[in-house]
């Protein structure tokens, strides 16, 4: 099996099994639609002394963004903010097809074949988008670029 094909199964058990999908009553809740696509998400968080104590999702649309939301969640639930904020940039890095930390990234690596369908980059940081943002007004740094 070559790396690639391993992706792909990383992908794939993400997007039909995805993790920490459901609502989260007693947190921040921020949703995005991304037109292009029709893709929608929901994530939820609940932050507690700078450190996300819960994360899940909610949504529909393509393997991409529902794996990388899926990815999303796992990668981020209790770490410190300021580290969250990190992996969001490392992540954003790797889709641009620069040098990214892959240590730090871990299962995201499997979303870096994106980087080959430009468009379809807007599907993998829908979630990650929608972090900022619930981040960004926690912080009380207004709303992040979509």
């Amino acid at each position: 099996m070559n790396l690639s094909d391993l992706y792909r199964q990383v992908i794939l058990d993400h997007a039909q099994h995805p993790r920490n999908f459901g609502a989260l009553p007693d947190g921040l809740k921020v949703e995005l639609h991304n037109p292009t696509c029709g893709d929608e998400i929901t994530l939820f968080l609940t932050l507690k002394d700078g450190v996300v104590e819960k994360v899940s999702f909610q949504g529909s649309g393509c393997s991409i963004s529902m794996s990388s939301a899926s990815m999303l969640t796992d990668a981020i639930q209790g770490r410190p903010v300021e580290e969250v904020l990190h992996l969001n940039r490392e992540f954003r890095k790797l889709l641009q097809g620069q040098e990214a930390e892959g240590e730090l990234l871990g299962d995201l690596e499997a979303l870096s074949g994106v980087t080959a369908f430009p468009a379809r980059i807007k599907c993998a940081v829908l979630a990650w988008n929608a972090l900022e943002q619930g981040v960004r007004s926690q912080k009380g740094e207004g709303d992040a670029d979509e």
